[in-house]
């Protein structure tokens, strides 16, 4: 009984960990708009080499949110959300699409999620 009991709780945390772990201050969404794409894809650009030189991934759009990751220079990252001026994105994944959504809801398809300063990222589709 007691190896039944340790590997349920062993399977619920590989489960539940990592979504516990980046879960999210501010959801980063999927807007739905008549057919269209619902992202833009961009690279991490312009970050100081002399200074921290990886860009924050946070949980909400604002430096006072919990920083869930970093990124580096020519990260490519899917920009699904803006809230004055951060980007809310998906990265980490080659499986992210843009396909239109037919309604408005949380981004929850494949890689990681959170929010990055618009600044450093540069737009090269969508």
């Amino acid at each position: 009984m007691r190896k039944l009991f340790a590997g349920i709780i062993l399977a619920a945390s590989v489960v539940l960990g990592p979504a516990l772990a980046e879960e999210l201050d501010i959801p980063v969404m999927v807007w739905a708009a008549d057919d269209l794409a619902t992202c833009s894809f961009g690279v991490v650009t312009g970050l100081d080499p002399s200074g921290d030189n990886f860009l924050a991934v946070r949980a909400g759009p604002g430096s006072g949110h919990r920083m869930l990751n970093k990124i580096n220079t020519n990260d490519e990252v899917w920009i699904f959300d803006e809230n004055n001026g951060w980007f809310g994105i998906a990265y980490g994944s080659p499986d992210i699409n843009c396909s239109p959504a037919s309604a408005d809801r949380p981004y929850i398809g494949p890689g990681k999620t959170g929010w990055v300063f618009g600044k450093y990222v540069k737009i090269i589709a969508g």
